[in-house]
């Protein structure tokens, strides 16, 4: 404790700034908030010494930054709740940043008679759309191939009817078209990549994407506008307790090394793969048990694949997809048991060429290993059960609460993030003293989102305006929606965060800028992995522009020359450990392998095993 008041001493100066605008609500100032909530460092440092004040109690303290803890956090501070959420890593640095990137009902549940799961998730993909994030979130064609005669157009049609009627019951269809059955000579015309011995015919249907980590940080700065304390790289390592009682966390802020108590009335754990942990960290009996299942993703320049939709193939276990990506495809996935390092989960080759057999296996040109731009395996965190095959364990979720104080939450997929948040947070209403109002995040747009639609629509003209080509201007009103001005902003005041990176032309430096800025982005990995994604866009991975966007960092986060170098051999080291692995034949040897790579903030082992901290 004696670093404790030193540190939040130093914190509190430093984040005296930040402290003012979280004091003052964005969204009640003069313009309505059209300078949103911003992440930087003196916010970060003013969140956290508001949190370790040992007058102030929160009504909440949520663990875990990935989507379902961000939608937790916005889901409770919308709700009237004090809120305060912290994060080991980066923001969406686990699952939340390595999914196939789609918002969907999910076809192979209707299969598995799971009605209630597709009509949720149905729901979720049109509000989405439609009212939370349209800047984030949008449509996207799938092609199904045909392979049989007769009996599987009356099939996959009749599927792809209850998904459609589904979707339509929600009343919000803006934007999604039916499905509709094609002749072979009309499915190649559309996909002309397809071998005309591997499809009979085809059915295009429409589902919708999204950038999975800006979706979750876009999600953060939406709560912290309305008043929630956010911080990233602060790990918990123990919990408060009074008698049997979680009354808060305490966590170790991984920049500074200080520790501090958080009091809260309420504990939510969202840490996903995490949570058999944070259970065995709290002491009680474990009432979830996940298991994680490893999915592997390639990406591949969008010349590779001839194509002006997206596809969707059938495997002996799950199903394929080729989904467009800008300038580029993702083709995943794969689904096999992981119980290795659950922080850098592990391609290895035998991952890598599974899923480039099955897509070439419908591909007139194949693809090689040389075409694969960019690799990324992510874990989902499936509710354990008595299947042995990953592929079968639960997309559901479930809430629990297993000692007083404490709510935990697993399971779910991205898509339905807002409904385990909803429910969640109800718990936690449960466990509260008090009448708390219920959820309203189906109305609350994520920032970005209000007059997104008008702003696209102007497009033209704020190309005209700013000096940019309206192509630059579609791709920042698709990443930065209405907030798009805070970036003009920056190229404004300094015309050369106007231009390109050298190396990855797709994204301005002011962007680079923003991250470290407005985004919650501490090092030079959070903003070419997530903030970005030229870490699996580029043949390079990043590499040859690392020195560039490190030293455009420097400024907003206070970096001198030895730090914007320790950066970029971190970063490069992260990658080569990468490839390396991706060379190897086995899990245990690509995992082996990738753990040669240091981390630029190292996270400690946690306090499980010792008494949790109690407060006198």
């Amino acid at each position: 404790m004696d670093s404790q008041d030193g540190a939040r001493e130093r914190a509190a100066r430093e984040g005296e700034a930040g402290a003012r605008r979280a004091d003052s609500h964005p969204l009640a100032r003069e313009g309505g908030g059209t300078h949103s909530a911003r992440l930087g460092p003196a916010e970060r440092a003013a969140a956290l010494a508001r949190m370790a004040d040992p007058a102030h109690e929160l009504d909440l303290i949520v663990v875990g930054g990935g989507v379902v803890g961000s939608g937790v956090a916005l889901d409770a501070v919308t709700r009237g709740l004090s809120v305060g959420l912290v994060e080991a890593r980066d923001f969406a640095s686990g699952t939340s940043s390595r999914s196939s990137k789609l918002i969907h009902g999910g076809l192979r549940y209707l299969e598995q008679l799971n009605f209630d799961l597709v009509r949720e998730a149905l729901q979720e993909r049109a509000l989405l759309l439609q009212r939370i994030a349209p800047h984030l979130v949008r449509p996207v064609p799938f092609l199904f191939p045909l392979t049989h005669h007769v009996w599987e157009r009356p099939y996959v049609g009749a599927g792809l009817t209850l998904y459609d009627t589904l979707g339509f019951s929600t009343g919000l269809t803006r934007g999604m078209p039916g499905h509709r059955h094609l002749s072979r000579r009309r499915a190649l015309r559309l996909a002309p990549a397809l071998r005309r011995s591997a499809l009979t015919g085809a059915v295009q249907y429409w589902d919708a994407q999204v950038d999975d980590a800006r979706y979750v940080a876009t999600m953060l700065r939406t709560a912290a506008s309305y008043g929630a304390h956010v911080v990233s790289r602060t790990q918990v390592i123990g919990f408060l307790r009074e008698g049997e009682r979680v009354t808060g966390v305490r966590v170790r802020d991984l920049e500074s090394t200080a520790e501090y108590d958080i009091r809260a009335r309420q504990v939510v754990n969202a840490t996903g793969v995490w949570t058999d942990e944070i259970q065995e960290m709290v002491g009680g009996r474990g009432q979830i048990h996940v298991r994680a299942s490893k999915g592997v993703h390639l990406v591949v320049p969008r010349d590779r694949i001839h194509s002006l939709t997206g596809i969707i193939l059938r495997t002996e276990k799950s199903v394929l997809f080729v989904i467009p990506w800008g300038r580029h495809w993702i083709v995943g996935t794969t689904d096999t048991h992981w119980s290795l390092d659950k922080v850098h989960p592990a391609a290895s080759r035998q991952d890598i060429d599974y899923v480039l057999d099955h897509v070439n296996a419908v591909l007139s040109v194949p693809l090689t290993r040389d075409d694969v731009e960019g690799v990324y395996a992510g874990l989902r965190p499936l509710l354990a059960g008595e299947s042995e095959e990953t592929s079968k364990l639960s997309r559901e979720h479930v809430v629990t609460h297993p000692v007083p104080g404490l709510v935990m939450i697993a399971g779910g997929k991205y898509t339905t993030y807002r409904v385990m948040a909803k429910d969640a947070v109800d718990a936690v209403a449960h466990g509260l003293d008090q009448r708390v109002p219920p959820s309203c995040t189906d109305a609350v747009p994520l920032l970005g989102g209000e007059g997104y639609q008008a702003l696209w629509n102007q497009r033209h003209r704020l190309a005209r305006a700013s000096g940019l080509h309206v192509a630059r201007i579609e791709h920042l009103l698709q990443r930065y929606g209405s907030m798009i001005d805070e970036v003009l902003d920056l190229v404004r005041e300094d015309p050369s965060l106007g231009r390109p990176l050298s190396g990855a032309d797709d994204y301005l430096r002011a962007e680079v800028v923003y991250a470290a800025t407005h985004e919650g982005a501490r090092h030079l990995n959070d903003v070419l992995t997530r903030r970005t994604r030229i870490s699996i866009e580029t043949f390079h991975r990043g590499t040859a522009v690392a020195q560039e966007a490190a030293e455009l960092m420097a400024g907003p986060l206070g970096w001198d020359d030895e730090q914007v170098k320790r950066e970029v051999e971190y970063y490069t080291k992260r990658v080569e450990a990468e490839r390396a692995s991706q060379e190897q034949d086995t899990d245990q040897e690509a995992d082996a392998i990738r753990l040669g790579a240091p981390e630029i903030v190292p996270v400690g082992e946690t306090t499980a095993r010792r008494p949790a901290a109690k407060r006198s």
